[in-house]
């Protein structure tokens, strides 16, 4: 009998865990996450920035009006991209903004291959002033289709 004590309390207090760290991450809202709100202001809080699936980012690509920006190498890039993005290599982003993307309010949805580098950029991003940045994660998890070729030198 104690032992199931202990085992639902053990339960009990794992739900708990798991329910209060559920809420933590920024949520898209809607269908399609377009970081505005009715006022015309970012939806999302200072300092974050909001992760999307692929299908949420096709979604926002297809409708205009974002930047989409592969933070890989140049060789990385030029092996298969998505159609449209603009290379702008993870380690080049620093304290200033990177000059192909020189406006702070547009919205930019960023990707890598896997998602650690996409991560580690948004931040970054948003570290110097950057206020729409969408994580997509990474385009080994794009269902679309890519193409190759393109830049060969980062900027």
């Amino acid at each position: 009998m104690q032992q199931v004590k202990i085992a639902a309390v053990a339960l009990l207090a794992a739900l708990v865990l798991c329910s209060c760290g559920a809420g933590s991450q920024p949520s898209t809202g809607g269908s399609a996450p377009d970081g505005q709100s009715s006022s015309g202001e970012s939806a999302q809080p200072a300092g974050t920035y909001q992760k999307i699936t692929p299908q949420q980012g096709r979604e926002m690509i297809d409708a205009g009006g974002v930047t989409l920006v592969d933070v890989r190498t140049a060789g990385e890039y030029a092996q298969g991209h998505i159609p449209g993005a603009i290379l702008v290599p993870n380690d080049i982003i620093a304290s200033r903004p990177p000059e192909k993307l020189p406006d702070k309010s547009a919205p930019i949805i960023l990707y890598c291959r896997s998602g650690s580098r996409s991560k580690q950029a948004a931040d970054k991003l948003l570290a110097i002033g950057y206020r729409q940045v969408y994580d997509m994660g990474g385009i080994i998890d794009w269902p679309y289709d890519t193409v190759t070729g393109g830049e060969s030198a980062p900027q």
